[in-house]
């Protein structure tokens, strides 16, 4: 918690009451598609910068970064939850003009008894073979590239995670396919967990839950929590809200005991992954001494801390140490996707900004691209360091605005074949953009896209 000594800005406030606004108007639109995407975008922002503030040293931040320039980052929350709601109507009538007369398919499935409509069974039965196939393959690949130890790809917790998709900071050749597959991976494990939280038939949910126990270990023994929650989340999400057939108050509190058990295994995570390999220690102390550990935990979640970042960035480029890129930052995104084998000169994401904050080390030719790490500037500061402190604040909540159109598209034609899948994952990947705004998170649910368009095209799903 903060000092009580002190004061927020008048910011603060008003951001504040723009977020219970939203969180209202989001409740208001969730019929039309936009209400639930909506409340996850306004939970992120709430969770990166409302939350740093009272999780963390405000008072330190005060003094190390300077009042006047978190009074600057309240004042750009404030105006990126005030763009946002305004956007978001705007941009859904636009975006998704052909469909506005649709409702949520989320409440019309929870109104119908939940996922036992036939025709959503139906599609979700041709989805999982068709994910099946591809997941098959992909592991196939996996093996291939860990000389076959299928204890390290699937059963880290025995024997050590392996890892198939190594690769540089800094890719080079064929490291654009490598990449591929790691993000395609993320997207099949979230979707399999899916389908065995939601799935009828026996057969569709058998293959859910096996595939899903063959996957999850492999990310919830690696050191990266995004991922983790990225694959886990989803099948969690939808088996407490669709699956379970209690009311709505009996379904918090199995979600509430679901993460004080994910809260205490990513602190393990954390005091773990800077000492060694997370799967060799757990099969050391088992979950007994996980336990023990958590118990004697006292430290905090680091990366919690996107306000004081947007508080840096108003800094640096005050003070002329950073200069605003005009959307440099969100061009090096765009064409993340082209292999350096065929372009070697491509823009690199981020190493401007970490070099700012202090992380030059080593060669920049090399494989680190001369920083030791770089450092998320939450989307609102990827804004400002973009397009400056108002209106890259602007271009944020644009952006944002159009992903809530895009994941109300899903859900407004979820009665075809993967469109809730994809609503699921991408509800879910929201939460990771309030680092960045970037295709790295957003991989998952871009190949689940073009794999699921991909499908409906060629057998003629309309």
């Amino acid at each position: 918690m903060p000092d009580s000594t002190v004061a927020f800005p008048t910011g603060f406030y008003i951001a504040s009451m723009l977020l219970v606004g939203g969180l209202f108007y989001a409740w208001k639109s969730r019929i039309t598609g936009v209400g639930i995407p909506m409340g996850a975008v306004l939970g992120t922002v709430a969770l990166w910068y409302f939350y740093d503030a009272f999780y963390n040293d405000y008072q330190g931040y005060i003094s190390r970064i300077g009042g006047e320039y978190l009074e600057a980052a309240w004042s750009q929350v404030a105006l990126f939850l005030g763009s946002f709601i305004l956007f978001v109507p705007l941009v859904h009538r636009v975006f998704n003009k052909k469909i506005l007369r649709n409702r949520s398919e989320f409440w019309v499935l929870m109104q119908r008894g939940g996922v036992d409509n036939p025709e959503f069974q139906r599609r979700l039965d041709i989805a999982t073979q068709l994910i099946l196939g591809v997941w098959m393959v992909l592991m196939l690949i996996g093996l291939i590239r860990t000389d076959f130890n299928f204890l390290g790809l699937f059963a880290p917790y025995l024997s050590g995670k392996a890892n198939p998709w190594a690769r540089g900071r800094l890719g080079s050749g064929f490291d654009a396919l490598i990449s591929f597959a790691s993000y395609l991976q993320i997207m099949l494990a979230a979707a399999f967990g899916i389908v065995a939280g939601v799935a009828k038939n026996p057969r569709t949910r058998m293959i859910g839950i096996v595939v899903t126990l063959l996957t999850l270990p492999y990310y919830l023994f690696d050191r990266t929590r995004n991922t983790m929650l990225a694959t886990l989340l989803p099948g969690l999400l939808a088996w407490v809200f669709i699956r379970l057939r209690f009311n709505m108050f009996f379904k918090l509190v199995v979600l509430l005991g679901c993460f004080v058990i994910l809260e205490g295994w990513l602190k393990f995570v954390i005091q773990t992954r800077s000492k060694g390999n997370i799967s060799h220690t757990f099969s050391q102390i088992g979950i007994g001494g996980v336990a023990d550990m958590v118990e004697s935990s006292e430290g905090k979640h680091e990366g919690l801390n996107m306000l004081m970042e947007l508080a840096w960035a108003n800094s640096f480029i005050d003070r002329g140490t950073y200069i605003v890129t005009n959307g440099g930052r969100y061009f090096a995104e765009l064409v993340n996707p082209i292999p350096r084998a065929i372009w070697p000169d491509k823009p690199m994401i981020g190493i401007d900004y970490a070099l700012a904050r202090g992380q030059a080390f080593g060669d920049a030719s090399g494989s680190g691209a001369g920083v030791g790490a770089t450092i998320s500037t939450g989307m609102i500061g990827q804004g400002v360091v973009n397009f400056g402190t108002f209106f890259g604040v602007l271009a944020a909540a644009l952006i944002m605005a159009f992903w809530v159109a895009i994941l109300a598209r899903q859900d407004l034609m979820g009665e075809k074949m993967g469109r809730m899948l994809l609503f699921f994952i991408g509800c879910v990947l929201t939460f990771n953009l309030g680092r960045d705004i970037t295709l790295i998170t957003l991989y998952p649910f871009l190949f689940g896209y073009i794999m699921i368009t991909y499908w409906t095209r060629t057998h003629r799903e309309q």
